[in-house]
């Protein structure tokens, strides 16, 4: 008797680290290095993107100092200034996943400003909520856009826009009624980062209409050349991988 509980306990000494490992894993396929968003800049420009410099929707080119050559026809009829430079756009809007922290919906005891007015939203959360700031840190949901166009997509969700024209010329991202339709060659990329964010952060949830979109494009939209250099630079860097770049 003494001989099979000592098996016993030390089978289930041997199986506890098996199954805490197992239960906190899926709290660790996202980022958990990275916390600044403005490192996060940092690191794509000097890191991932040093020799592919090139936006995600209109394969405008930029240089080292972020200034843009936009695409021959490429207009804006707002937002000139912006025109000029990149911004890191996340894909994934960070309202999307933001609303998710109270921090982010009602604010916290921490986020006064200097003349004692509270205050919400991302600041409060960038500021109190560590989870966020991973979240919001987050390479592979952040890539390089002409600022005029991060600036009009804003927060808005991605669909098909059929009868809609371009708003920015030779460039075909659309914009309507709070809705954005990106170009074929953007596709799949977005596609990825949707299905990793939701794969990554389990408080991040795309709706029914969202996931069957983002669906669709991974399978008519295969991962390219490039979007598997920039994974793997992304994996080495943050120490996660996106399981949804499948390459060869």
């Amino acid at each position: 008797m003494k001989i099979k509980s000592f098996i016993s306990a030390l089978l289930i000494f041997l199986l506890i680290p098996i199954i805490c490992c197992a239960g906190s894993s899926n709290n660790h396929r996202g980022n958990t290095l990275i916390q600044s968003f403005n490192k996060s800049k940092k690191l794509l420009e000097q890191q991932v993107y040093f020799d592919h410099r090139e936006t995600i929707y209109c394969g405008a080119k930029f240089d080292s100092k972020k200034l843009v050559t936009p695409p021959a026809g490429f207009t804006t009829s707002t937002y000139q200034k912006r025109a000029k430079k990149i911004e890191w756009e996340h894909v994934v809007p960070a309202e999307n996943f933001g609303h998710t922290f109270t921090e982010w919906r009602e604010g916290d005891a921490r986020c006064v400003d200097k003349r004692g007015k509270s205050f919400k939203g991302r600041k409060c959360a960038e500021k109190t909520n560590t989870e966020y700031r991973y979240m919001q840190s987050d390479l592979y949901n952040l890539y390089p856009a002409i600022g005029a166009v991060n600036a009009m997509r804003q927060n808005y969700n991605f669909t098909l826009l059929p009868d809609e024209e371009s708003d920015f010329g030779s460039c075909s991202m659309k914009i309507d009624n709070r809705k954005a339709e990106p170009p074929v060659n953007s596709r799949g990329r977005i596609a990825r980062t949707y299905k990793y964010m939701e794969w990554a952060y389990p408080r991040y949830k795309m709706n029914k209409a969202q996931r069957k979109l983002m669906d669709a494009w991974d399978k008519m939209y295969p991962t390219s050349e490039w979007e598997c250099v920039r994974a793997k630079r992304i994996e080495k860097i943050q120490g996660n991988v996106n399981p949804f770049v499948v390459c060869e």
